[in-house]
């Protein structure tokens, strides 16, 4: 598949979350409207939410991507996110069972077209379509192609050794519970 038929969302505002479902799902499957009304359930009675920005422009966290995996009402098939231990090795993923990859990263902050001197956090979506990976960042102008399995592992090591970057392994619910998602043989390999 070529890249211009990917599904691609741009960056809005801070809506990089809603963005990096999208991108991961590649459709609009979620709205500003679905993340805000998750906000509000988990902190219904909050003067200012802790789940999103201050300003209500975006600037969501983890917790919402999560309840939004597990509840996705538009899929028989319910997702967790699970946080990547960075004291393991990427290598020892099982591609063949994670769904993709979602990433925190610190990022300049923009006012228009001027750059601010803090940093933010912004999510970005990496996920295999048809055997071959992709950087599906909304900052980015279109897809970027990572390469194979092999170079997506490299790809995620160095992301990960930058210590203000999260990782976060998308997975189908029972893969999770099953933690088929690990190579355990590897790990246990290592650790002798």
């Amino acid at each position: 598949m070529a890249s211009a038929q990917l599904y691609h969302e741009k960056q809005r505002l801070q809506l990089c979350a809603v963005h990096s479902l999208n991108n991961l799902f590649q459709e609009e499957r979620f709205t500003k409207a679905d993340f805000d009304r998750v906000c509000e359930e988990l902190s219904p009675s909050s003067l200012i939410n802790p789940h999103r920005s201050i300003l209500g422009l975006g600037g969501y966290d983890i917790n919402i991507i999560i309840q939004l995996l597990t509840d996705n009402k538009q899929s028989e098939e319910k997702y967790d996110a699970i946080w990547f231990d960075k004291r393991k090795d990427p290598n020892n993923f099982n591609l063949s069972k994670i769904f993709g990859f979602i990433l925190n990263t610190p990022s300049r902050m923009h006012l228009f077209y001027v750059q601010m001197p803090f940093m933010r956090n912004h999510w970005f979506t990496v996920r295999s379509i048809n055997g071959t990976y992709y950087n599906l960042d909304s900052k980015l102008s279109g897809p970027e192609i990572i390469g194979k399995e092999a170079d997506v592992k490299i790809y995620l090591k160095e992301q990960v050794s930058n210590p203000k970057v999260q990782l976060f392994v998308i997975v189908t619910t029972a893969v999770a519970t099953d933690h088929s998602w690990e190579c355990i043989e590897a790990e246990k390999a290592e650790e002798k």
